[in-house]
């Protein structure tokens, strides 16, 4: 066996993916699954989880991968296409100028937002040329949380991501397993299973302090005091993260 196949995810991250799967019917038998895999730890660690889970649950679920290169020079994520075929994961790589079309077409949009829709649009795509009904994304707690805090802040609204949801086409679900995991889980995992994760892999939005970072700081900061402060926020935050679609 190969050393990407070795690759074993921890158990706490098995766990929570598995009860998040559970709670919100996020794969049904026969189902055929496409993993939005940027390279980061967050979808490296996801990509593994559903590999074990594939091998190990009673549901039945094909598996395949699509990585969205947007052509900026800090972010190169090709080193995946031979981690992929090691791994034998249905892999698809589409690569398009989405940094140059957003700095031609950015009006009053941010360039996170822009770079998101573009990114979905993609997938949605490769999705459906695949016949995968559903669509899985890497974000986890931490993300949810702080999406949370900042739509009450800066938006006065109480949003968060959605757990799992039927697109308004009607034809793809969107799931994330990780809704129950914390980011120290994927980032311990990824480094101790020595995932080959890829720098830098939303470069626009890390190159210096935005609302989102400094909301992870003030969350890092109220945990130390608070250790309670996620499985609270996530309390809060159950009415509003969706039911499962029929």
């Amino acid at each position: 066996m190969n050393a990407a196949l070795a690759v074993k995810p921890s158990r706490s991250l098995v766990t929570a993916a598995g009860k998040a799967i559970g709670d919100y019917r996020m794969i049904r038998d026969g189902d055929r699954v496409l993993l939005g895999l940027s390279g980061g730890k967050d979808s490296l660690s996801l990509l593994h989880v559903l590999l074990h889970l594939q091998q190990k649950a009673p549901v039945k679920f094909e598996l395949a991968a699509c990585t969205v290169d947007p052509q900026s020079p800090e972010f190169d994520p090709s080193p995946l296409k031979a981690y992929m075929a090691e791994l034998g994961v249905p892999y698809f790589y589409e690569s398009q100028p989405i940094v140059e079309q957003a700095e031609a077409n950015l009006r009053g949009d941010s360039f996170c937002a822009y770079c998101s829709r573009m990114r979905r649009g993609i997938l949605y795509r490769v999705a459906r040329e695949q016949g995968c009904t559903v669509l899985a994304l890497a974000q986890h707690l931490d993300d949810l949380a702080e999406t949370f805090m900042m739509s009450a802040f800066f938006g006065g609204k109480l949003r968060t991501m959605q757990a799992h949801y039927l697109i308004d086409a009607g034809d793809l679900r969107v799931i994330r397993p990780l809704i129950y995991a914390r980011e120290r889980q994927t980032r311990d995992f990824a480094a101790n299973a020595q995932l080959p994760v890829i720098s830098e892999n939303c470069p626009a939005c890390f190159a210096k302090p935005m609302q989102r970072y400094q909301m992870k700081l003030l969350l890092a900061e109220q945990e130390k005091q608070h250790s309670s402060l996620f499985a609270n926020l996530l309390t809060a935050m159950r009415p509003i993260m969706g039911e499962a679609p029929a």
